[in-house]
């Protein structure tokens, strides 16, 4: 997700331009905080899917971190508790898995670039596997408080079968961020 080219609210193209200036140091990654959707898909880290006949659960490799997707034909909660994921429901549209996601929080980021999110997001993916080690997502972002208009992006993720998750955390206010803040005046 290209950072500079989304169709940014004016507030939000500063902002972004801020973050992008500051050489991301406000970045929620390198505060060890979570990886929320869409940013997930971005980071070189793998994803390993649970999937039960009315529930998927990702796992993350980074922070023992999980997203679930309802996939029981429950709707959307009217008024959702904010969270680093949202709150996830989809429903299978022939060999293509739609998930959509609210809820989220107010502050999160949806690129390492520094695009930003509000609580007024929601997200749809639609995932394919075309073939056996390939999975394919059209994400569409529609956030009308952060972008003028909704936009979608589309993602390929190689599947890796037979692969184990490696644990891998970051602890908040570890010294090497305290560092990295002096060498860069703040």
């Amino acid at each position: 997700m290209p950072g500079g080219t989304l169709p940014y609210q004016p507030w939000a193209a500063k902002l972004f331009e801020e973050r992008h200036a500051a050489l991301s140091i406000d970045d929620p990654h390198v505060r060890c905080l979570p990886d929320n959707p869409p940013r997930h898909w971005t980071l070189p880290h793998l994803t390993k899917a649970v999937h039960t006949p009315k529930l998927l659960v990702l796992l993350y490799e980074v922070n023992a971190m999980y997203l679930q997707i309802f996939i029981d034909g429950r709707p959307q909660p009217n008024d959702p508790n904010p969270t680093w994921n949202g709150y996830s429901t989809a429903h299978w549209e022939g060999d293509t898995l739609v998930v959509q996601t609210e809820g989220f929080r107010d502050d999160l980021w949806i690129d390492t670039w520094g695009s930003p999110m509000s609580d007024a997001a929601k997200m749809t993916e639609k995932m394919r596997r075309p073939n056996f080690g390939t999975l394919e997502i059209e994400l569409t972002i529609d956030d009308p408080k952060v972008y003028t208009k909704p936009f979608t992006v589309y993602l390929t993720e190689s599947l890796e079968a037979d692969t184990d998750l490696i644990d891998e955390f970051c602890l908040e206010g570890e010294k090497d961020y305290e560092r990295l803040q002096r060498s860069r005046g703040k």
